[in-house]
């Protein structure tokens, strides 16, 4: 993940710079510039823009689904063709924001390239990575060109939690292939929660009144420090021939590894259907995931609802209500049970909230836990009793119940 903060910034170490100044510097630089000023704006970042015939063979590669059809491009390549300092680019998701993607697709695309900017509806990220990356490996060793920008391209991502996390997953497919280096991600945050954002520095929201502000996130995602996130592996079962719609982020699987040691109450189906995923943000068991699952499919079935984060969060909001969260307490045991149970990744929950707390050192040494970190290998597990509960959590009045690392 790219930080925005400056590479010369030593106030931070990299291992926390994750969570330095997102009140300060992210904000600063997550504003929406108007047509105005625009010849100076795109003269200034045609640092950005890769050279044409670069631009023209990954598309072709792309497009057709082959890492051989752009080889033309190559052949008629010439001196004019200028290098590229600081190679991006950009994936929208034009339902993002208030539906403003496609606005900012258009400026994007003035300011950077046509080639550069991708509408996640028409080009996606495994796309992307398979063969316009692809082109780039191929030909590297014989243009420098695109050896160079294969070697510094770096990715923008303007939409929210979820689309981050898709593009991070395609990308972590380099990884398995052992195909580096991986192109750090910057995120332009145009969802309603944008944790990752804010966790990264990228602040939670994109105010698009703000004049230059997409050549300084441009300026920010191009020189911004590099710092590592933790993704994990999700192995979801549930009974055989129930009828499930999964969320994006899983992906109907024939293999289950599942730990065959585990102790398990209850009758076991004979027969189970097996999802399997990556999360990077936190992961849900309980009333806190059907509130999340069901306003995900609200969403997309009346979609003329969704017109901005606040909007959003209000729908998201009463929709809690309506799912008994609040008037269904636990009854077996309330100082125990929860109702809802996270394993959280993040230092943000819920549009910006620190349900696990700033846990004092004392407190820490007596439950056997460590100070939490994105890229420690370890989740912070924590349970929602109900919704009052989750109320005084989300306002920051108390913690949530810790539960285990």
């Amino acid at each position: 993940m790219a930080n925005p903060s400056s590479e010369g910034d030593s106030s931070t170490a990299s291992r926390t710079g994750s969570r330095s100044r997102m009140g300060e510097s992210s904000l600063k630089g997550c504003g929406f510039s108007s047509f105005t000023g625009f010849r100076a704006e795109k003269e200034d970042v045609l640092r950005l823009a890769m050279p044409l015939y670069l631009r023209l063979a990954m598309l072709d590669c792309i497009k057709k689904k082959d890492v051989d059809a752009g080889d033309q491009h190559f052949q008629t390549s010439g001196s004019e063709d200028d290098p590229c300092e600081n190679p991006v680019v950009v994936f929208i998701n034009p339902r993002s924001g208030g539906r403003n993607g496609s606005v900012l697709q258009d400026r994007l695309q003035h300011m950077i390239s046509q080639e550069q900017v991708f509408d996640l509806h028409n080009v996606k990220p495994d796309e992307f990575v398979r063969y316009g990356l692809g082109c780039l490996e191929k030909w590297a060793e014989k243009d420098n060109y695109a050896k160079e920008t294969r070697k510094n391209i770096r990715v923008v991502v303007a939409g929210g939690d979820g689309t981050v996390g898709w593009v991070l997953g395609c990308l972590g497919m380099l990884h398995e292939k052992d195909q580096f280096p991986v192109p750090p991600v910057a995120i332009i945050p145009l969802g309603t929660g944008n944790d990752l954002a804010r966790s990264f520095g990228w602040g939670g929201s994109f105010p698009f009144a703000r004049r230059s502000a997409i050549k300084r996130a441009l300026q920010r995602a191009t020189n911004g420090r590099i710092c590592h996130l933790d993704s994990w592996h999700v192995v979801v079962q549930m009974p055989g021939g129930e009828v499930v719609d999964p969320p994006h982020s899983l992906k109907t699987t024939e293999v289950c590894d599942v730990d065959q040691n585990l102790k398990i109450e209850g009758c076991v189906p004979d027969k189970v259907n097996c999802y399997e995923g990556v999360f990077y943000n936190y992961f849900s068991i309980g009333m806190d995931a059907q509130v999340a699952y069901g306003f995900h499919h609200l969403r997309n079935e009346k979609p003329y609802l969704a017109q901005g984060p606040i909007s959003n969060k209000i729908i998201y909001s009463g929709y809690s209500c309506s799912q008994g969260w609040f008037l269904t307490p636990c009854m077996s045991d309330p100082s125990l049970s929860v109702r809802a149970i996270v394993a959280l990744n993040l230092h943000s929950y819920g549009s910006g909230r620190n349900p696990w707390g700033n846990l004092k050192p004392d407190y820490l040494q007596k439950r056997g836990f460590v100070e939490a970190h994105v890229d420690d290998g370890i989740l912070e597990i924590f349970g929602l009793k109900q919704g009052w509960h989750a109320s005084f959590v989300m306002v920051e009045l108390i913690s949530a119940k810790h539960i285990a690392q």
